[in-house]
């Protein structure tokens, strides 16, 4: 039998699909002992979240430090960005329009309230990538929010959350993630 070149094919069949079902473009598999998938990309655009901009990027360094099936970065100039980050005067809120895809506002409500920046920046992609609120929940929970009290600066996901991003998007290598529409999430 010839099995070794068949699962070649075959592995090559499934990453095609798998970018056209998909969406996104993926790492081809170099063997069959090498069946992971390189981390989908979803860039950011931090340019209008004004003083909030070295948070938004440390939110995004501890989540590429937290997941692997997962990139944030930010956007080239000139190209169009997975995710738009904005400051505003309200309350932080992320507005989901597909998995990996929104838009975030750091509101300066909660931050003149006392919470950390880096916490609510992380708090809010976590949203982006398809994480729901969890409150009330103590402060080990990244999605616990506002609940956890201002004396909470914990940016870290723990290890369900983690989980729950690695599931998320390591079943969009298989064709099969369903992503929220439209969902606005006020912390």
């Amino acid at each position: 039998m010839h099995l070794r070149p068949l699962a070649h094919v075959l592995s090559a069949a499934l990453t095609v699909a798998c970018t056209l079902v998909g969406g996104q473009a993926y790492a081809a598999s170099t063997g069959p002992a090498d069946q992971s998938q390189a981390a989908r990309v979803v860039t950011y655009d931090a340019s209008a979240s004004a003083e909030f901009r070295a948070a938004v990027d440390r939110g995004a360094a501890i989540w590429n430090a937290s997941v692997e099936g997962v990139e944030l970065r930010p956007v080239a100039a000139g190209q169009r960005a997975n995710i738009r980050i904005l400051a505003d005067n309200g309350w932080p809120r992320a507005l989901t329009t597909s998995l990996g895809n929104g838009t975030v506002y750091i509101g300066r409500q909660a931050v003149n309230e006392g919470y950390d920046t880096v916490r609510i920046s992380s708090h809010e992609l976590g949203h982006i990538l398809g994480l729901p609120d969890r409150k009330p929940g103590p402060c080990t929970s990244l999605m616990s929010g506002s609940s956890a009290g201002v004396s909470c600066t914990n940016p870290y996901p723990n290890a369900a959350e983690k989980a729950a991003v690695e599931s998320r998007f390591g079943s969009l290598s298989a064709g099969l993630a369903e992503a929220p529409r439209n969902v606005v999430t006020v912390d």
